[in-house]
């Protein structure tokens, strides 16, 4: 009798006592064990990561829930009993649908799930990609998503053909403020340390407020995860031999049960690209640096993490002048009226082949630190970000004076946001949020060019959001309201007798003095709704609907801009009587799922009060008014606008041909503007610019799993790329010309060996425009930078790039 009480006391001490769990962990179709697979304990803050052969190790209690993780693969959670040993078993994810994203509207959820249209870039897909830049990696594989280049490393998402201030860009919920008016500067981060994104397309005000009208872009840097206290890490070499890209990128970790961090570096320097028709294209190389640390902590109820940032970048500015007859290209020594823009001296072929750049570039800088915090709060849970950017940017304009920065802006950003999740509620889930950004930007007093203001900038924002979830009904709604003021100071400037170059000048000495900027005190605010709907007929055919009204504010150089933008090469004008955009957006999807194929159709419509458009200034006979260097002039002009389109794809991976796929998808887009003015004008003022032609792309891929422990897999692809003609282009004044169709083939092989335990080696090789074809892309800036009406051998304006040869090694332990 006391032998059965003493045994019944000490039973709950044995059932949650830990013991040691083994197990391994394969591939539910092919059987290979699915090497580094991630090993969590629910609700807790310990993992691992399993080893070369998927086996893993881990102490456990009786009624823990073990979750399996692997990129590509559907989660799994398996409850431990009284056994020692594990078997698991997981199935590849058929369809990017099946993912789960955490930059959707409501809290995270499958993709499938959510109304709104989302699309995710998972590392994979990053690695086995070689492009010139991050965003260049996001367009290839994301429907609906281009880019707006000025060579290779300046790209502008645009979303659905919007792009600029109607795409908001975060770096890890983040806000991406640097000047992102301008068209002639990429973005401010890290291009290896990436390891997913997100992209939302249409309307993101909801949470996001104002910029976010088309969609966002949301990149999501490397975090630790495992738990086991050792030193990881992961090396990064690349290189592209059509502008002899070099790069090379770092990073070390660490994590306990409690605390990790993470160091992370990269260095990438480019000379100039090369087409069959241009040759080597003047000052598009670049020198790009950077720098960022993260310090977290984790416990039951959550975590918080610091990081820093620093980025460096070092960028040539073209102009394409060249030479009439030989087109060979030419650079710039002389200023203001003493520039003969066509009888400037040749690039010799040393400087065309040279890493060192042009003394006409530009310099950006961009610093971020933030926090960020995620805490259970009772049932619920809240999360806060407070971040601070300070972006300097420097464009180096005056070949006689290469040290003085014509162009610098100062431009510092504090943004906030705080959103706490409610407890689950009758099947709702509720959230309510507020975000924000302070921003001042200050014009350097050495200073000689002056295209903005100084302004001081005031954002604010709070919204609600409901899920509702029950069953294969999925609804979200929402409501919004936003408010921001900008306050502009009031700019003279005047002769400086120094250097000869102008300069700001105070009261009282402006006699003789212009006055660039009037002193200006702008309020813009909105409302922002949001309903849908996704559906789930079987689980293979799923639909979505989503009806949305976007809000933004007029950007500073639409309101303010009075000069020029060197970088550019555009004299921008802007106009203090703009309304703020609103849009009313709806969204229809189809998706199915099955096992030997996917395909989803998407069709979208947006009509924009107040879209505001560039328009390009002509003189009286009709050409560009430009001045000595060549510079274009620019009004923003303001309108009704409609935007419509679909984005389809359809994927085969036929089961009886094991690792092949056959991936396709298309984009089409049409813009046109509603001004009874231009009604039935076609490229004389109804076709938008800057719109992006219908694109297919195509690909079949083979990926071999191999039984060996020196290899995990082979994979080869063939892509074609095709764009079509764009005949639907802004004729009027001059401000575009028709884009021939062409089509890019893209070949690559990606192999991964085992090294070690617990590292690994990548080796991708990819060959871009294997044919060399000769293109240009109506997305291209570089294809208006022409100056002469009629060229020798009939190619105006610069191409794209040809044949580039790309090899990449990563190296993880």
């Amino acid at each position: 009798m006391k032998l059965t009480v003493f045994t019944l006391f000490l039973l709950p001490v044995f059932l949650h006592a830990q013991k040691t769990i083994t197990g391994g962990i394969r591939d539910a179709d092919t059987n290979f064990p699915l090497a580094h697979c991630h090993i969590s304990i629910e609700a807790t803050t310990k993992g691992i990561v399993a080893d070369d052969e998927g086996k893993f190790t881990l102490k456990a209690k009786p009624g823990d829930r073990l979750i399996f993780t692997f990129v590509g693969y559907r989660n799994d959670t398996v409850i431990v009993n009284q056994k020692n040993e594990y078997s698991i078993f997981l199935k590849s994810i058929p369809s990017a649908l099946d993912e789960v994203v955490v930059t959707a509207i409501a809290q995270s959820s499958l993709i499938k799930e959510n109304p709104i249209s989302i699309s995710n870039v998972t590392l994979k897909m990053i690695d086995r990609s070689n492009e010139s830049n991050i965003i260049d990696v996001l367009a290839k594989n994301t429907p609906g998503l281009n880019v707006l280049k000025t060579g290779p490393n300046i790209s502008k998402p645009f979303i659905r053909g919007m792009g600029f201030n109607r795409v908001l860009t975060l770096y890890d919920g983040v806000r991406q403020e640097g000047q992102q008016w301008g068209g002639e500067h990429g973005l401010e981060i890290d291009n290896y340390n990436i390891e997913r994104a997100e992209i939302i397309k249409g309307p993101a005000s909801l949470v996001y407020g104002s910029d976010a009208l088309a969609g966002v872009v949301s990149l999501l840097p490397f975090t630790p995860k495992e738990t086991d206290t050792k030193i990881h890490g992961r090396v990064l070499s690349e290189y592209q031999s059509n502008n002899g890209l070099i790069g090379n990128g770092f990073r070390v970790s660490y994590g306990s049960v409690h605390w990790l961090w993470a160091l992370r570096g990269s260095y990438r320097a480019a000379k100039n690209y090369s087409n069959a028709v241009d040759g080597r294209v003047y000052n598009t190389g670049f020198q790009e640096k950077n720098l960022s640390t993260l310090l977290g902590y984790k416990s039951a109820s959550g975590f918080t993490f610091f990081n820093l940032s620093l980025y460096d970048n070092l960028q040539g500015i073209p102009d394409g002048s060249r030479d009439s007859l030989t087109r060979k290209f030419t650079k710039q020594i002389f200023e203001g009226d003493n520039d003969d823009l066509k009888n400037r001296p040749l690039v010799s072929e040393s400087e065309l082949n040279s890493y060192t750049l042009s003394p006409l570039h530009q310099r950006i800088q961009h610093y971020r630190m933030y926090g960020k915090a995620h805490h259970q709060l009772g049932q619920g849970d809240i999360n806060v970000l407070l971040a601070y950017s300070y972006n300097m940017r420097r464009e180096f304009i005056h070949p006689t004076a290469p040290n003085l920065a014509g162009t610098f802006y100062r431009l510092g950003t504090t943004n906030y946001s705080v959103r706490y999740n409610a407890p689950v509620f009758h099947d709702f889930e509720n959230s309510i949020g507020v975000n924000g950004m302070f921003q001042q930007n200050s014009v350097d007093q050495t200073a000689t060019n002056f295209a903005i203001p100084n302004y001081n900038l005031t954002d604010f924002g709070v919204y609600a959001i409901s899920k509702w979830k029950k069953e294969s009904w999925s609804i979200i709604g929402g409501i919004r309201f936003d408010s921001r003021n900008i306050k502009t100071e009031k700019m003279y400037i005047g002769p400086d007798l120094n250097t000869g170059y102008d300069k700001q000048v105070y009261l009282p000495d402006t006699v003789g003095a212009t006055l660039q900027f009037k002193e200006m005190h702008q309020h813009f605010h909105g409302l922002t709704l949001s309903l849908g709907t996704a559906y789930r007929f079987s689980e293979h055919v799923s639909i979505k609907f989503n009806f949305s009204r976007g809000y933004r504010a007029p950007s500073i150089s639409e309101i303010a801009s009075n000069g020029l933008d060197a970088g550019a090469h555009i004299v921008y004008i802007g106009n203090p009587n703009f309304q703020s955009e609103f849009s009313w957006q709806e969204d229809v999807g189809v998706f199915a799922n099955f096992t030997n194929v996917s395909s989803s159709l998407s069709l979208f419509n947006k009509n924009i009060q107040n879209y505001i458009y560039l328009n390009q200034l002509t003189d009286s006979q009709g050409s560009p008014l430009t001045d000595a260097q060549g510079n274009k002039t620019i009004q923003y002009q303001q309108s009704t606008a409609q935007l419509y389109g679909l984005e389809a794809s359809l994927n085969l991976n036929p089961s009886f041909l094991r690792g092949f796929s056959f991936n396709n998808q298309l984009t089409v887009c049409y813009g046109f503007n509603r001004n009874p003015l231009f009604e039935n004008k076609r490229q004389q003022g109804e076709y938008l610019p800057f719109i992006p032609p219908a694109r297919l792309i195509s690909s079949i891929n083979q990926e071999i799993k191999v039984r060996s422990k020196k290899i995990s897999s082979i994979n080869t692809f063939a892509e074609v790329d095709i764009n079509a003609t764009q005949n639907r282009f802004l004729e009027l004044f001059s401000t575009e010309t028709k884009t021939n169709g062409y089509a890019l083939l893209n070949i690559g092989t990606s192999v991964t060996f085992f090294q070690l335990s617990k590292s690994s080696l990548q080796v991708h090789l990819q060959i871009n425009n294997l044919l060399d074809a000769v293109y240009q892309s109506n997305m291209s800036r570089l294809k208006y930078f022409e100056y002469y009406a009629q060229a020798p051998n009939g190619r105006s304006g610069i191409y794209g790039m040809g044949r580039n040869i790309c090899a990449k090694f990563i190296f993880s332990f």
